[in-house]
């Protein structure tokens, strides 16, 4: 009966846990380039309480006995799938198609990397007008550089092409390019990149190295959409029917903790 309180005990402590991520999930619901999570559990040790032996008979029995002494979450694994793309009609905001993530650089002068493309034109330290995400951080083309506008030219000339290629218009509406390319790089097992504050993300060693798209002919390569913004890929009915599992499994150890109590109350009850 104790072994009940502490193995209903784990199920209770996995169980909020689970709350705890269908609850960020449901409230990053409209976060730009948002993957929700979900939790996975394992079983905890089993005990032995009998080997496998012999019937009265003398044969053999083909299993022995054993208890489960509870669970554990195993992992929280966020689900890379596609978001919906909505429009903005802002020309510095940009939508991934793929499996892509656009690069920026930290304050601690580290690459992050991101599927929210809400960037921005920002005055950088040197008085130079870079593209940015809303945190401030710079957006990084394929040679790890930042993105510029060129002496002269306005911010609203700038141009984006599908492939990230990046531009300007003239007053004579002439193209010109800059041989630059927002950089976008794809993941082994994106499930392992670690998830920072801001919509950030971190690469890892269970990630595998970021490997760039314009480099990796084998890639697939990621469509960037201008002017649209990939919504959270979580499905808000299926957080509210996840939800109500984890709640009634959540009681459900309650209760088993509640009868383990009522059986060594009834047990104490006997020894008077």
């Amino acid at each position: 009966m104790m072994r009940a309180l502490y193995t209903a005990a784990t199920g209770m402590r996995a169980e909020q846990t689970n709350v705890d991520t269908i609850a960020n999930n449901l409230s990053n619901v409209n976060t730009t380039g948002f993957k929700g999570q979900r939790t996975e559990f394992k079983s905890l040790l089993y005990q032995t309480i009998q080997t496998r032996s012999t019937s009265g008979n003398g044969d053999a029995k083909p299993v022995g006995a054993q208890v489960g002494l509870g669970t554990r979450v195993a992992a929280t694994t966020s689900t890379y799938t596609q978001g919906p793309l909505n429009s903005t009609e802002r020309p510095t905001d940009f939508a991934l198609e793929g499996d892509g993530f656009f690069a920026v650089r930290g304050t601690d002068n580290q690459t992050y990397y991101t599927r929210n493309g809400a960037f921005t034109w920002s005055q950088y330290g040197n008085g130079q007008t870079i593209l940015t995400d809303s945190q401030g951080n710079p957006v990084m083309d394929t040679n790890g550089n930042i993105i510029a506008v060129p002496a002269g030219v306005s911010a609203e000339k700038m141009s984006f092409g599908e492939d990230g290629a990046v531009g300007y218009m003239t007053a004579q509406g002439n193209y010109i390019g800059l041989n630059q390319r927002i950089a976008v790089y794809q993941f082994n097992n994106p499930s392992g990149l670690e998830k920072q504050s801001g919509s950030l993300l971190a690469a890892t060693a269970n990630s595998g190295n970021p490997m760039l798209e314009a480099a990796n002919p084998a890639l697939k390569s990621s469509k960037v959409v201008t002017g649209y913004l990939e919504g959270s890929n979580v499905q808000v009915a299926d957080e509210m029917v996840n939800l109500i599992v984890a709640q009634r499994a959540y009681e459900l150890n309650s209760k088993a903790i509640t009868t383990a109590d009522s059986m060594l109350e009834t047990a104490n009850n006997l020894r008077r």
